[in-house]
């Protein structure tokens, strides 16, 4: 356990808490009284009501939507059941930057929206929510789905033979059972809504700004730090309370059920009833998922195939695509290098964080495995706190902090891994975790006694059972790596940027050949993560409702 120690301390809680102390103290001594004076200002006390009403909108609407396509994923079996899977899960490992960019061309000035009927709906709250439940739609899915799967339907069958409606057998047997399930799905869609950053920034405008929005104008913007730091102690209580009851929804599930094998529980669709389900569920995939995704890969194409790039040349072409092979396309001035060049970058960039993820998360995952008790689950919690805490934040500390030998990293490429592989280590301990926890101890014991050393015994024994579990890991910390945006944004150096924060620069300035390479580099991005999604879905085998 000392190696995920050491880098969460110097990585993550090292960069926060300095930020902290700079915003809070003043000659040495701490001003604890600049909590109350910033929780009192009006502005301050909208952002957090926006905040705070946005996630719970956003919460429950997400559950409303996805929870029919939980059961349909449950309890049906289809054409086309695993593509379609894959297909929800897409936007989850999306990143924040493209969602924003994907319902800015549906419902932004020229989108698809406002060509057909004149509504747009960018700085409105509305795009906002419907691209929360975008991007969280596969977070209720997989959750509540994987384990309705495997809840023994004959149960229900039983009660309603003893002469219970079917309403009743389902809230007296089977909702008890999801339960916990839907608990931790709504928790972790409030949790990611609630920090949300690149969806805001994109669509909400300067009308709308969450928690972790408002951190980053006062800390790049006015550079006023007491403000940041305050707001960052907010969320971060916030973010651990909601983990705190996340961690006791999660045990209540492993420990109460019996779970059935999932192919024993699905069968087509009977009746009318049903049918309708089924096909409701899909024109929900189709308009929420796929229509966004779909107008933003049509306007990456769209009317930018003029010899100067210039947009409105009329067609279809690659000139968007073309123009982010040479810096300063069209007289812009955006970049020091071809925006091009961030796709190597980020793939580099994503390479490098996985490794360090799977060596990190990988060693967390086996201590936890072998121990037990308050520090051991104490430290499970706190192994998810990247996920919640201010990227922005860790990002700017790294600036601040990581600027003095041994760790002068302030102009090293390192900096940008180390700050994918925080938000990639949560996923890689959720994912190995339950496979690590089914291998039987006995196995291990038998090869101790042969002889073997524990490193031995864990090759021989421990690898060949969790491989498929690692290449899964693998797969979703590359994804998250790939995208992420908040700590990316302050650390990445001009002449080496990745994709989201390419994407940013180019939605950030005014005209129509800016607004096409941010759609063309959007479309590379989310084809990337598709396919890394598409690859470890095939060699996925647990779908017990872990992500």
């Amino acid at each position: 356990m000392a190696v995920p120690v050491a880098f969460f301390a110097l990585f993550f809680a090292y960069p926060v808490t300095a930020i902290v102390g700079r915003g809070l103290k003043a000659g040495g001594d701490w001003q604890f009284g600049r909590i109350g004076e910033v929780l009192a200002r009006p502005d301050i006390l909208d952002v957090l009501w926006f905040t705070t009403w946005q996630a719970l909108a956003s919460t429950a609407l997400t559950m409303l939507i996805a929870l029919p396509g939980a059961y349909v994923f449950a309890r049906f079996d289809f054409p086309g059941k695993q593509l379609l899977r894959a297909v929800v899960t897409v936007p989850f490992v999306l990143p924040t930057v493209v969602v924003g960019t994907a319902f800015l061309a549906l419902l932004g000035r020229g989108g698809l929206l406002d060509e057909l009927w004149g509504v747009r709906l960018d700085t409105t709250v509305w795009a906002i929510l419907l691209a929360h439940v975008f991007f969280n739609y596969a977070v209720v899915v997989r959750t509540v789905g994987g384990l309705w799967s495997q809840l023994d339907p004959r149960q229900e069958e039983a009660a309603r033979v003893l002469g219970a409606g079917r309403f009743a057998a389902f809230r007296r047997v089977t909702l008890p059972a999801l339960a916990p399930a839907v608990a931790a799905a709504a928790l972790m869609v409030f949790l990611f809504t609630f920090t949300s950053f690149g969806v805001v920034q994109i669509l909400g405008g300067p009308a709308y700004a969450t928690l972790e929005v408002e951190v980053y104008r006062q800390t790049a913007q006015l550079l006023d730090l007491p403000t940041a730091a305050v707001l960052t102690l907010v969320q971060f209580v916030a973010v651990g309370a909601i983990l705190a009851v996340h961690a006791v929804t999660v045990r209540r599930r492993e420990r109460a059920l019996k779970l059935v094998d999932p192919a024993q529980t699905s069968r087509r669709p009977r009746g009318a009833g049903q049918w309708a389900l089924l096909g409701g569920v899909l024109l929900t995939a189709l308009l929420l998922i796929l229509l966004p995704l779909g107008v933003l890969v049509e306007r990456s194409f769209d009317g930018a195939d003029g010899a100067d790039g210039a947009a409105g040349s009329g067609g279809y072409g690659f000139g968007y695509y073309r123009a982010l092979q040479s810096a300063g396309s069209g007289g812009s001035s955006t970049f020091l290098v071809p925006p091009l060049e961030a796709v190597g970058n980020s793939l580099r960039y994503a390479l490098v964080a996985t490794l360090i993820a799977l060596v990190v998360g990988g060693l967390a995952a086996a201590a936890l495995t072998r121990r037990a008790g308050p520090l051991v689950r104490g430290f499970d919690a706190l192994l998810m706190l990247p996920l919640g805490v201010s990227a922005v934040t860790v990002g700017f500390g790294f600036l601040i902090t990581l600027d003095e030998p041994p760790l002068d990293l302030r102009t090293s490429w390192v900096l940008v891994p180390l700050a994918q592989a925080l938000v990639g280590v949560p996923f890689v301990v959720r994912t190995m975790l339950p496979v690590l926890r089914a291998v039987d101890d006995r196995l291990r014991e038998a090869a101790a006694v042969l002889g073997a050393s524990p490193l031995r015994a864990w090759r021989e024994v421990d690898l060949p059972l969790v491989r498929r579990a690692v290449l899964v890991a693998a797969g979703f910390a590359f994804a998250v790596s790939l995208g992420e945006f908040g700590a990316t944004v302050f650390i990445a150096r001009p002449d080496n940027p990745t994709l989201p924060v390419a994407v940013a620069r180019l939605l950030g300035r005014s005209g129509e050949l800016n607004y096409g390479q941010a759609m063309a580099l959007s479309t590379i991005l989310m084809l990337v993560c598709a396919v890394s999604l598409l690859l470890l879905e095939r060699i996925r085998t647990d779908r017990s409702g872990e992500f």
